[in-house]
C-alpha cells in the first residue's frame, strides 16, 4: 500500500515539474510573440526611450521591448552639448547605428537623430510654404548663402526677388558677384523649396510661394499693349519698370529712346509712373519699349535724304568700329575707323559734339540704318 501511494505522489509530482515546465515554455512563446509584434528598429531608425542611466561617457536608454540603447564614444562627444541639458526619466529620440553591438545593447545617436528630425521638419516647411527670416552669410557667383537649424542652404540668384536681383549687362559674372557682396549680413525673408539630407544642403527662394504661377501673371497682357508701370530699378543697360505685383519688365537702353541714350540713371527716378508698351513676351520675361510709343524719326527722315547726299553731322558718340554722328534728332550714322586708318587717327581728326561735313554712304530708313563718310574740308580746299 506504502508503495502504490508513494508512486501514486512521484506521478503527482512528475506531472506538476511537467505543467510548470510547459507555463515556462508558455510563457517564453507568449512573450517572444509579444515582442514580435511590435515591428523592430533597423539602421537609421528614429526610436524614443528614457534615461535610465548617465554615467562619465555613457548614457543608458530604456527601449521597450528591444532592450536597452547605449550613447557612448564618438556619439558621446558628437552630442555633448545635447547630453548636457538631459536627465535620468528624461524622453529622448535617438538613431539606431547599430543593432547590437559586442555587449548586447542598441547603438544610438542623438547628433544624428536631432539631424533627422530637422530635416523631417524641413520638409514640412516646403509642405507649408513657411516663411523664415534669415540672414546672408555669404555670396557666390550663382547665388547667397545662408542657414537654418545649423544646415547650409542655397539661395540661386534666380529665386531673388526683383529689389535683390543683381541687374548686370550681358551677365557679367564678376559684377554680379559685386552686387550679390553687398547683400551679406542682411536679413531677408525666405522659404524652403529644397531639402537634400544626402548632399547635407537646403534650397531657399526669396519669391513669394504665391507668385511662382508667373505665366498666369504675364497671360494678362498681350503683344503691342500698351500699359502704365512704376519705374523699379536703372541699370547701365536699361530701365526696369513693375507692372503689377510679381511682375517686372525692361526697358532696354535701345528701347528708351530715339536718340541716344548714354545713361538711364539720369532719366529717371525710381517709383516714376511711366507708360510703356509691350514688344515681347518670350520665356517667362516681359520686354518693354518707351520710344515705340514716339513717332519713329526714321519715317520722316526717309522723305529727306538719299545716298550720296552731303549732310551736317555732330559726333555724338566714339566706339570700337568708329565715331556715330547725329544728323538730326534721332537720327544717326556710323562713321568706320577705317577711313582714318586707326583710332588715335580717328580721335584726331573727329571731337566729341562737334559739327562736320558727311557723305552719305547707305541710307536704309526700313533698317534704321545709315552709314557715313568724313568729308575732309582740307582736301576739298585743294
Amino acid at each position: 500500500m506504502d508503495t502504490l501511494v508513494k508512486d501514486e505522489a512521484d506521478l503527482a509530482s512528475q506531472d506538476s515539474v511537467q505543467d510548470e515546465h510547459t507555463q515556462s515554455k508558455d510563457d517564453g512563446v507568449m512573450s517572444k510573440v509579444l515582442n514580435a509584434s511590435a515591428t523592430p528598429p533597423s539602421i537609421d531608425d528614429v526610436i524614443e526611450g528614457t534615461v535610465i542611466g548617465i554615467e562619465k561617457s555613457i548614457v543608458y536608454i530604456d527601449i521597450p521591448p528591444f532592450g536597452t540603447g547605449i550613447i557612448y564614444g564618438r556619439e558621446y562627444i558628437n552630442a555633448r552639448d545635447i547630453i548636457k541639458k538631459i536627465n535620468v526619466g528624461d524622453g529622448v529620440a535617438g538613431k539606431v547605428i547599430s543593432l547590437s553591438n559586442k555587449d548586447g545593447y542598441i547603438e544610438i545617436s542623438l547628433k544624428e537623430a536631432r539631424q533627422a528630425l530637422i530635416w523631417s521638419e524641413a520638409e514640412e516647411a516646403i509642405k507649408d510654404k513657411r516663411i523664415f527670416e534669415l540672414p546672408i552669410q555669404e555670396a557666390n557667383k550663382g547665388g547667397l548663402i545662408m542657414s537654418w537649424q545649423g544646415i547650409s542652404g542655397f539661395l540661386p540668384a534666380s529665386q531673388l526677388k526683383t529689389e535683390h536681383y543683381p541687374r548686370v549687362a550681358d551677365g557679367d559674372k564678376d559684377r554680379i558677384l559685386e552686387e550679390l557682396k553687398k547683400l551679406v549680413g542682411q536679413k531677408i525673408s525666405v522659404a524652403i523649396i529644397g531639402a537634400s539630407p544626402k548632399e547635407g544642403k537646403l534650397i531657399f527662394s526669396e519669391k513669394n510661394p504665391e507668385q511662382k504661377n508667373k505665366d498666369s501673371i504675364i497671360g494678362k497682357y498681350a503683344l503691342n499693349e500698351e500699359v502704365m508701370g512704376e519705374v523699379t530699378g536703372m541699370v547701365d543697360f536699361g530701365v526696369f519698370v513693375k507692372l503689377e505685383e510679381g511682375l517686372e519688365g525692361l526697358v532696354h537702353i535701345s528701347e528708351i529712346d530715339w536718340a541716344l541714350v548714354e545713361n538711364p540713371k539720369l532719366m529717371f527716378h525710381i517709383g516714376e509712373k511711366v507708360k510703356v508698351k509691350i514688344i515681347e513676351i518670350k520665356d517667362g520675361k516681359i520686354s518693354l519699349s518707351i520710344k515705340a510709343l514716339k513717332e519713329n524719326p526714321w519715317h520722316d527722315a526717309e522723305k529727306k535724304y538719299k545716298k550720296d547726299d552731303v549732310v551736317d553731322g555732330v559726333v555724338i558718340k566714339f566706339n570700337k568700329h568708329g565715331a556715330l554722328a547725329s544728323i538730326e534728332e534721332g537720327i544717326a550714322g556710323l562713321v568706320h575707323i577705317s577711313e582714318f586708318g586707326s583710332d588715335e587717327k580717328l580721335h584726331d581728326t573727329l571731337e566729341l559734339g562737334k559739327n562736320y561735313k558727311f557723305k552719305i554712304t547707305l541710307f536704309d530708313a526700313k533698317e534704321q540704318k545709315m552709314t557715313l563718310s568724313f568729308i575732309d574740308p582740307n582736301k576739298k580746299a585743294e
